[in-house]
């Protein structure tokens, strides 16, 4: 059955780009190898949350369809693949996903199908990886039989603001025709600018580029606080100041350590390849090492609070607040949540958590005890910390429970409440 776009891969990127698809009148279909994905979404459900399920069955009345069988592919006009890129246990890029679906990709292709790949890697992807299993499964060649550009995704769960529609979408293709074939692609339904690359690798670099500067600049204003803090000087003061200056200056907040999809694990595909190159990123590895200590750095501010109170860590109840990655989503992808419960597991500590959007937390395995109830919570324990500003949590919540919390996003005031 002859299709505009197959999203093959409908997660936090997959869906909200078929759903615009969907949305600018072209017929989409999905595939996704997780059978409780798929069966959510043909049921109503979404499991993503900046696509409610009011917006699938939308999407649904429409002709929008997911599956498991990767037969759905056959007569696609485009082949979107959307597929997680995270890392090894060994913190190493793992494309299997992306080469997985490349194969599947391969075997339903024919002349004039344009794929791309929007999945985040490092330079060189799109045509040493994908594009070989491509040409082997399909028999055809990239850029002359099909076309193949790569287009990074631009998501940021949560944000109200941008969205697939508005966010300027950077195409890099094998080929200058490949490329005109990306525009015209993204042109139906992308109503910001169409950026093009010179080819595959700057767009791949472009996208490492993005978070790579966010995480070295959060590395530096995570290192000044923890310099302000042995100093004696108040880094929220600092740091409010220097954001005044109209010019030459970027704001960013330090906090308990980096977390989500891409912020934690684009640099390390940045610094993976660099270094199978013989290239050495020393900015990059300045930067792991300091975000890598955050947690650690926290756990020992929640120690000092509690010894200022007359006690310790070890037997102490320590209460987490927002476990998820950012404000407000369920998401606890690499969330720096998990490192300070460890931390604070290992100098003998109780912890609870509390987060409405996240209903289970488990570190290494094992579910750490949740709770509901928040002043509740709050009261019974010895200490907090605020990891993640969610909108439910307030300064007089904080201050109501009387209990010393340690706030590590410098949002809130009150006698009982420390910042980071």
């Amino acid at each position: 059955m002859p299709a505009d776009l197959v999203v093959v891969g409908l997660g936090y990127v997959g869906l909200p780009l078929a759903a615009r698809a969907v949305e600018a009148g072209m017929t989409v279909r999905g595939h996704d190898t997780g059978e409780a994905v798929v069966r959510g979404l043909q049921e109503g459900r979404s499991h993503v949350g900046d696509v409610p399920d009011d917006v699938v069955a939308a999407m649904t009345e429409r002709g929008f369809t997911a599956s498991t069988d990767p037969a759905v592919l056959a007569g696609a006009d485009t082949i979107a693949l959307c597929v997680p890129t995270g890392l090894t246990d060994s913190g190493q890029p793992d494309l299997e996903a992306v080469r997985s679906a490349a194969r599947t990709a391969s075997a339903h292709l024919r002349p004039g199908t344009l794929v791309v790949l929007e999945s985040t890697s490092f330079p060189g992807t799109t045509e040493e990886v994908v594009l070989p299993l491509l040409e082997q499964g399909s028999g055809l060649s990239a850029g002359a039989d099909f076309h193949l550009v790569h287009s990074p995704e631009r998501v940021d769960p949560g944000n109200p603001a941008f969205g697939v529609h508005n966010t300027p979408k950077v195409i890099g293709g094998v080929t200058p025709l490949c490329a005109k074939y990306g525009v015209a692609f993204y042109g139906r339904f992308v109503d910001a600018s169409l950026v093009v690359a010179r080819g595959t690798r700057e767009a791949e670099m472009a996208k490492l580029l993005e978070n790579t500067h966010r995480y070295v600049n959060i590395a530096l204003v995570n290192e000044v606080a923890t310099y302000c803090d042995s100093a004696g000087i108040d880094v929220w003061d600092v740091l409010h100041c220097a954001a005044t200056k109209p010019f030459g200056y970027t704001p960013f907040l330090p906090g308990p350590g980096v977390g989500g999809h891409c912020i934690p694990v684009d640099p390390r595909y940045l610094g993976s390849k660099a270094a199978a190159e013989g290239f050495t990123f020393t900015t990059l590895e300045a930067a792991h090492a300091v975000n890598d200590r955050m947690p650690e750095h926290v756990c020992a501010r929640v120690d000092r609070l509690l010894a200022a109170e007359g006690t310790s860590l070890r037997g102490a109840e320590v209460l987490l607040l927002g476990v998820s990655y950012k404000p407000d989503v369920a998401d606890t992808r690499q969330s720096p949540a998990y490192p300070v419960a460890r931390g604070l597991m290992r100098r003998g500590a109780r912890v609870r958590y509390h987060d409405p959007n996240v209903a289970e937390f488990l570190v290494d395995g094992v579910p750490v005890g949740g709770a509901d109830d928040l002043l509740g919570a709050l009261r019974t324990a010895d200490a907090a910390v605020l990891l993640q500003d969610h909108s439910c949590y307030t300064a007089a919540d904080l201050v109501a429970g009387g209990t010393p919390v340690l706030d590590t996003r410098g949002k809130h005031a009150g006698e009982n409440v420390t910042l980071l």
